[in-house]
């Protein structure tokens, strides 16, 4: 069987898992702690981060960008990135929003100082970075509600890569809490959607030892 090396609250993990479950493709898990750089993990990863999938012929596929990319070439249906220049250019573009524009305004800042400095051994929490990454938030939820308003999904008319890129994203900061969905009702009905998708609940059920989520983590009507 294929395995996924991960973590947790790693959003491009995340990403891989849910494109995983769209193309309805068995794996296995195993949480790779990237802090300890083990020689092994190296040997499949020498950036040394996840996510790593190694397949059943063994393999290894690293980058987050690079495992979907050959998800959707390799097991076509259903296309994640779909069909025509510009409609799998616009999906591109917004992935790539949300893996590094997002990530870095938003989910460095909060997962960052939050979680990962913990296991890092890197010190307190910078209070101004965890302020940066709320205030920021707000500017990509409205920005989610624009496209919501103007297509059916983030991307066009079908769920794909886009959508994926982005709910991995928002469900590592929502499980901090540090969501303000009452402030965006539009975005708030597009995560409804993605959180009802069966390739989405498995992430629902996660629970990090002594950090539990907010109750309404895993409520598809929160």
């Amino acid at each position: 069987m294929r395995t996924l090396y991960h973590l947790w609250l790693s959003p491009f993990s995340r990403k891989v898992r849910i494109a995983l479950k769209e193309k309805k493709l068995e794996f296995g898990m195993q949480v790779e702690q990237v802090w300890e750089r083990r020689r092994a993990f190296l040997a499949m990863n020498p950036a040394g981060n996840v996510p790593v999938l190694v397949e059943e012929d063994g393999t290894a596929l690293a980058d987050s960008d690079a495992i979907c990319e050959y998800l959707d070439e390799v097991y076509p249906d259903p296309s994640l990135i779909g069909a025509g220049p510009f409609p799998r250019a616009e999906v591109r573009r917004l992935a790539a929003w949300f893996d590094t524009k997002f990530y870095h305004e938003v989910t460095m800042n909060l997962e960052g100082e939050k979680v990962m400095k913990r296991f890092l051994g890197l010190g307190e929490p910078d209070s101004n970075a965890i302020r940066a990454g709320l205030a920021n938030v707000h500017y990509h939820l409205d920005y989610i509600g624009y496209l919501t308003e103007r297509r059916d999904w983030l991307g066009g008319e079908f769920f794909s890569l886009a959508d994926i890129a982005a709910a991995a994203q928002l469900s590592t900061v929502d499980y901090l809490g540090d969501v303000p969905w009452k402030d965006h009702p539009a975005a708030k009905d597009w995560y409804a959607r993605v959180k009802s998708r069966p390739s989405f609940r498995p992430l629902l059920a996660d629970h990090i030892p002594g950090m539990p989520p907010p109750k309404a983590y895993a409520d598809p009507d929160f």
